[in-house]
């Protein structure tokens, strides 16, 4: 028998300061059986991060085809696919062909570091695409977000995010190797 993913109801309440977007989200976050918390969290910090009325969160790991966020306009051509982890060069350049801009959010600072030396070069080349890495110490305090009933307040400023529930308050700040 399959395991089926675990659903989150989250309630986001969002205050961009460098962009100037204020807006509460109540949306629902399924999370994929072979899905670490902090991987479940860290398509929140994306999406804090890169907010939008129609930035949505995808099927993801369930659909390959798919990115883990994307926002697409009326007519559905895809303004922003977001990947977590660490895409290969093909991946990379199918998103980048289909979408006005990708945003990658590496993370697990060995992992990534290897990953970022073996791409990078080819990364450049495409200038719809930027990759931000979250470090492995930030990476796993994300954990300490979850639950089922999930509400968070997501700060930014000066590309530093705070996000905070009522018992934690955790600092982020993507470093962006592109």
């Amino acid at each position: 028998m399959a395991l089926k993913s675990t659903i989150i109801k989250l309630d986001l309440l969002i205050s961009d300061m460098d962009r100037n977007y204020y807006q509460q989200h109540s949306m629902t976050l399924a999370q994929h059986p072979s899905e670490t918390e902090q991987r479940a969290i860290l398509r929140t910090v994306a999406f804090s991060l890169f907010a939008h009325q129609d930035l949505q969160f995808t099927k993801g790991l369930s659909e390959d085809s798919e990115p883990d966020l994307w926002q697409k306009n009326l007519i559905d051509d895809i303004e922003l696919w977001i990947d977590l982890g660490q895409p290969d060069e093909k991946r990379m350049r199918k998103a980048c062909h289909k979408a006005k801009r990708v945003i990658i959010f590496s993370y697990g600072d060995n992992a990534a570091g290897m990953w970022w030396k073996s791409v990078a070069e080819k990364a450049k080349s495409f200038n719809n695409l930027a990759v931000y890495h979250i470090n492995t110490e930030q990476y796993q305090s994300l954990a300490l977000l979850l639950k089922r009933q999930l509400a968070l307040n997501a700060t930014i400023q000066d590309c530093e995010l705070w996000l905070s529930d009522d018992s934690h308050s955790l600092h982020i700040t993507p470093e962006k190797w592109l």
